[in-house]
């Protein structure tokens, strides 16, 4: 399946990643159907949720797949990221249950973070290696446009919503020590989470503007006044904070669609390092959803010299 820059009509394709709790949208899709999209990169968490919404195609993907199979060191990052490349999709938002690692942020905020801090440990961070090097710069990883968008949406549907900061992304799947929440506080991170990286980092390699939404289910383990994360706690605000999430999409996806002047589309224009003519063959083949757009392949039949 290849990537198209729209639409069947040529209107924007936005990609949603939902994460716990967010297995499914709730938005009734235009010609709803499920897409299964293979990748050079493996299978991609689940199947694709594609259909219409006005003049928006979306295509969803569940990150840890319906049923919540996938631990946050197993999913397939890279094949998810494509797939949704695969699809057309320009733009994606990410739906994320964090950690709040600051006083002011609660549980039951919003939060749209614009930086990462990666602190996973055995996670394929790249769609390039292996003959193709590729240096794509993340100094600002998330659309500010995106970004803007999902913080005036959130705000519209009631919810009180924080603009910036770090999200750090662990390991896992454990949740932090308290020694560990500690130090992350000291940081400066303003919310900590499990999946966002090398997601974040796969996006601008893709050429997708990216921005996450983060729902904040709880204060890590550091709060003294609080009691530590559980699975139980979680999910109980989780519950609370999808029906936001929920709302956020249905007011965000009619409006996604504006020639993003961020650079975000443009991010692989200088990065490739290698000589072309250095590239291997097979590794070419397997970038070529990435790639042609900078280095077109010669048409099969054609002369050369």
């Amino acid at each position: 399946m290849t990537g198209k820059s729209g639409g069947a009509d040529g209107g924007p394709v936005v990609g949603v990643i939902g994460g716990s709790g967010l297995y499914e949208l709730d938005q009734k899709l235009e010609g709803a159907r499920w897409v299964t999209v293979r990748t050079p990169f493996g299978a991609p968490s689940d199947a694709f949720r594609v259909g219409r919404l006005g003049a928006t195609t979306v295509a969803f993907l569940s990150r840890h797949g319906r049923g919540h199979r996938l631990s946050p060191s197993d999913i397939n990052y890279r094949a998810n990221v494509y797939g949704l490349k695969a699809l057309g999709a320009r733009w994606v938002i990410s739906i994320s249950a964090v950690g709040s690692m600051k006083e002011e942020i609660r549980p039951l905020d919003l939060v749209v973070p614009d930086q990462f801090y990666d602190q996973t440990k055995r996670r394929a961070s790249s769609f390039f290696g292996d003959g193709i090097v590729g240096h794509v710069g993340m100094a600002d990883p998330v659309c500010p446009e995106l970004g803007g968008l999902l913080e005036a949406t959130g705000r519209e549907a009631g919810a009180t919503v924080h603009r910036g900061g770090t999200y750090l992304c662990i390991e896992g799947p454990q949740f932090s020590t308290k020694g560990e929440s500690r130090v992350y506080r000291q940081w400066g991170v303003s919310v900590i989470g499990m999946t966002n990286m090398p997601e974040a980092k796969l996006a601008r390699e893709a050429e997708l503007c990216y921005a996450t939404l983060a729902l904040v289910t709880d204060y890590d383990v550091w709060h003294e006044a609080h009691e530590t994360v559980s699975v139980e706690s979680v999910v109980a605000i989780l519950l609370r904070n999808v029906a936001t999430a929920r709302d956020v999409l249905a007011r965000v996806l009619p409006r996604v669609g504006k020639p993003c002047t961020a650079g975000c589309q443009n991010a692989l224009r200088n990065a490739v390092i290698t000589n072309p003519k250095a590239f291997p063959p097979r590794t070419r083949r397997r970038l070529g959803l990435l790639l042609d757009r900078y280095f077109p392949r010669a048409k099969r039949g054609s002369a050369r010299g």
